[in-house]
């Protein structure tokens, strides 16, 4: 069982560092990127004060578009186009996104008109884009360059967990071969 703590809410470097020991002990042992990004939103969401939304936007292979993941909050938009939104604008840049009014972002998209604040983060391993972590705050500027800086080093700590250790073998699920339908 993983006990919340109470994290310092006058020093955000110092939460968000908290939050980072908190965040490895909690993947500690486990690669599935499934159970990782569930347990990881479901820390954030009830570790980081004024949030109404936090979750995982994935790529799709297929398309390329962001499709909702593991999250915590109300239900979410399903499907996000690659360079759309928020979400869609930090996973094509690939740079963590920081918006303290979303009303004012050209092509926001409202999954929840309760929403005024929002931080993107890429999930980049190497080169490859996995998805985005979303944030969403019914409070306007919420979200800063500590917030910034604090969630990249948990997304990098999320990517680390959910790297196969070597000689494990694969414990994501395979992509289908194309015109198959079937795993490889």
């Amino acid at each position: 069982m993983h006990k919340l703590e109470t994290l310092p809410t006058d020093d955000k470097p110092r939460a968000y560092a908290e939050l980072e020991a908190s965040l490895r002990a909690l993947l500690s042992g486990e690669s599935d990127l499934v159970a990782c990004a569930a347990n990881t939103a479901a820390l954030l969401y009830w570790s980081l004060p004024g949030l109404n939304w936090a979750g995982f936007y994935l790529v799709e292979p297929r398309s390329g578009d962001l499709v909702v993941g593991p999250f915590q909050g109300k239900p979410a938009c399903v499907r996000i186009p690659m360079g759309k939104g928020v979400c869609g604008t930090a996973a094509a840049q690939r740079e963590t996104v920081v918006v303290a009014d979303v009303h004012a972002f050209p092509g926001h998209i409202a999954c929840d008109s309760a929403s005024n604040s929002e931080v993107v983060v890429p999930i980049l391993d190497g080169d490859r884009l996995i998805g985005v972590l979303d944030l969403d705050s019914p409070l306007p500027g919420r979200f800063d360059e500590a917030d910034a800086r604090g969630l990249e080093a948990l997304v990098k700590v999320f990517v680390e967990a959910t790297r196969e250790p070597p000689g494990t073998g694969s414990r994501r699920p395979r992509e289908p071969q194309h015109g198959t339908g079937r795993l490889r």
